[in-house]
């Protein structure tokens, strides 16, 4: 609810187990999709499918199957064995896909290979270089990809170190971005965050300033 007052205006959450293990279990999934819809109703909500949900592709496509509390959209990444079966599922119970693309990976080029990859939600363009001099030229040629190859929305997002230099480049193309102690523990001074909330307080900081500068000039 913090982070939703602070400005998000989507949640990408991770199911847990009673032993704090991300999960896709169905009763798990429908308890935290129960919980946050009821705390921000209207707010849309996706989930991870990643592969360390589960112990194989074949039981993450079984929950999904199994799923009677639906999200509103799901992660696929598609570097990770079964990525085209999970989305088969997500897509054959009307739920929406973000298309994990992980720098250094073939996950494009086994993206496009999807018959229905056009049914496709958004591209999240995963920059997963942690070292803030090099990471925006990974990203920069990430973005040149898919710009040459698809016309999907694309969100950009960096982790750890160079996280919030990947934002800021995200703000200055005007791309959906997202923030999160997922992706990030320190503010953009090095400061500890203490909470999602405060992640997406200093993330909108940034995207007014950088957008607004572009608007000036």
């Amino acid at each position: 609810m913090d982070a939703v007052r602070a400005g998000a205006e989507d949640i990408h959450l991770h199911p847990k187990n009673a032993d704090g293990a991300d999960t896709m279990a169905p009763r798990h999934v429908e308890a935290a999709l129960t919980a946050v819809r009821a705390a921000v109703p209207g707010v849309p909500v996706g989930v991870t499918t990643g592969a360390w949900t589960a112990p194989s592709a074949e039981q993450r496509v079984a929950d999904i199957r199994a799923w009677t509390v639906l999200p509103g959209h799901a992660s696929v990444n598609w570097h990770e064995d079964g990525a085209a079966s999970v989305a088969d599922a997500l897509v054959a119970k009307g739920i929406g896909i973000e298309a994990g693309i992980f720098t250094g990976t073939d996950a494009l080029d086994r993206f496009l290979g999807w018959p229905q990859a056009h049914r496709t939600l958004r591209v999240l363009a995963e920059v997963t270089d942690t070292d803030p001099r090099t990471a925006p030229q990974a990203a920069v040629g990430l973005l040149e990809a898919l710009n040459a190859a698809t016309d999907l929305p694309i969100l950009l997002h960096g982790e750890d170190a160079a996280a919030w230099d990947i934002l800021a480049m995200a703000a200055s193309r005007r791309l959906d971005t997202r923030v999160g102690l997922e992706d990030v523990l320190y503010l953009p001074d090095g400061s500890p965050a203490s909470s999602n909330a405060v992640l997406i307080r200093a993330a909108r900081l940034i995207l007014e300033h950088t957008r607004s500068d572009k608007d000036v000039r």
